[in-house]
């Protein structure tokens, strides 16, 4: 693989070769990963899996016409091929006004922020199968000596370095090292068509960071045991509170209807929402791609921009809409540094280190006075609407009475807006960051159930 310096130097000679060419402005990408997994089940090495891949995608400007390409084949002939083909492709594209690269005089400059996410020491792309091995046994065993646990599923373990590299034509070309560690375990309780599954696992850019495979093990089990034997809920209006695994899928809604693309197409349910109370006050989401060995921290954007600490949402206001360059340019904004793109096709949007900070409640005090209501663990569907905000969602957990989580629930549908459920939801105050979207438990009033 090669290193961060080369990979830039590969993605800044094809935008050359471009302009070269006769393309009026053009950017690269080059990206290259190299990955080990090894899963095992029933104390047996079920698979070995290495992939090693490394590629480049160009698009190329022509007026305001435009062209994307991608390639494997990192041959000097085939670079050649791909720039030819590209600028062909543009000048029969249609025209678009909103086309082009970043603005010149926003692009990052200097030394890129320094956030550990390259663990060299801890083995990246040399990490070797008998120890990652000896990881996914420990999680398994772990999670099987848990008593009532009848199956399973398997226990894996994970290393992965990669490359990523940005180069234009109007100044910009970096790159940067990432390495990945992950350890799960997956198992299953009950017997025959009473089967209930759970998992538990650890990503960490750093290997010393990964919590224990012992440790993830038994959440595994301890979890799916809890689960076991389900009841029923009766139908109506409850509140529902959101185990942090879960929470954090209301997050991804938020930025879907906040992104430029949303905005500009007009198909958000959010879209007058700007500047508005759109949580309750004290609710604040944050986004942090400076967090050091953070799963999705960046040090530039899609586009070249300098990446910053955001607040999107402040004390319940929603502060801004988040875009890459096109969006800003049809909305006549400026861009938020939130572009992300990968080897083929154009920029889009996404956020980094996304969290809702905590809030100041403890969990038990969160759910104390609720007399009848209803704890998730699991969401199943995808039964949300980006233009209205409604929300319908297959769900298990457990039943709430009295203040106290009581016996597993399943089968039954969570339902409302997500306009009302943001206005409505309090967050507890155990956010931890496990995850590369994270949010303490979250409680929200008024929501419909329906038993299947």
């Amino acid at each position: 693989m090669l290193n961060p310096d080369q990979a830039r130097e590969r993605a800044a000679d094809i935008v050359t070769r471009a302009t070269a060419a006769g393309a009026d402005a053009a950017d690269a990408v080059y990206a290259a990963d190299m990955s080990l997994d090894i899963s095992v089940r029933l104390g047996a090495l079920e698979d070995v899996g290495r992939s090693e891949s490394a590629e480049l995608g160009l698009r190329v400007f022509v007026g305001k016409r435009s062209a994307s390409v991608s390639t494997s084949d990192l041959s000097s002939d085939a670079l050649t091929a791909l720039v030819d083909r590209a600028i062909a492709m543009a000048r029969e594209a249609p025209e678009d006004a909103w086309a082009g690269l970043a603005p010149a005089n926003r692009l990052m400059h200097g030394a890129p922020p320094l956030l550990d996410l390259d663990d060299l020491a801890g083995g990246g792309d040399s990490a070797s199968p008998e120890s990652l091995r000896d990881v996914a046994l420990e999680a398994e065993d772990a999670a099987r000596a848990v008593p009532g646990v009848t199956n399973s599923e398997g226990g894996s373990a994970s290393a992965s370095r990669s490359i990523w590299a940005l180069a234009t034509s109007h100044g910009f070309a970096a790159a940067y090292a990432a390495t990945g560690y992950g350890v799960s375990a997956s198992v299953l309780a009950g017997e025959g068509g009473a089967m209930v599954r759970d998992y538990a696992y650890s990503s960490a850019r750093h290997r010393k960071r990964l919590e224990s495979a012992a440790v993830i093990g038994r959440q595994a089990g301890d979890r799916v045991v809890a689960r076991a034997n389900p009841g029923r809920l009766a139908s109506g209006p409850m509140t529902v509170v959101f185990d942090p695994r879960v929470g954090s899928s209301l997050l991804g809604h938020l930025i879907g209807a906040i992104s430029g693309g949303s905005i500009t197409r007009k198909t958000s349910f959010l879209l007058d929402a700007l500047g508005t109370q759109v949580f309750a006050r004290g609710v604040t989401v944050l986004d942090d791609p400076h967090r050091p060995h953070g799963l999705r921290s960046r040090p530039f954007d899609g586009e070249g921009l300098p990446v910053s600490p955001s607040t999107i949402i402040a004390d319940g206001m929603l502060e801004g809409w988040l875009l890459d360059s096109a969006s800003a340019r049809q909305l006549g904004l400026e861009p938020t540094g939130h572009a992300a793109r990968g080897v083929g096709g154009g920029p889009g949007v996404s956020t980094s280190n996304l969290h809702m900070a905590a809030g100041k409640i403890p969990v038990a005090t969160l759910i104390e006075d609720i007399t009848d209501g209803v704890f998730i663990t699991e969401l199943i569907g995808m039964g949300v609407n980006g233009v209205t905000g409604d929300y319908s969602r297959g769900a298990a957990g457990f039943r709430i009475e009295n203040g106290l989580l009581t016996g597993p629930v399943a089968e039954f549908t969570i339902a409302g807006n997500l306009k009302d459920m943001y206005r409505n939801l309090t967050p507890a105050n155990d956010l931890e960051f496990r995850y590369g979207t994270n949010v303490p438990t979250l409680r929200i009033e008024g929501m419909t159930v329906a038993s299947g």
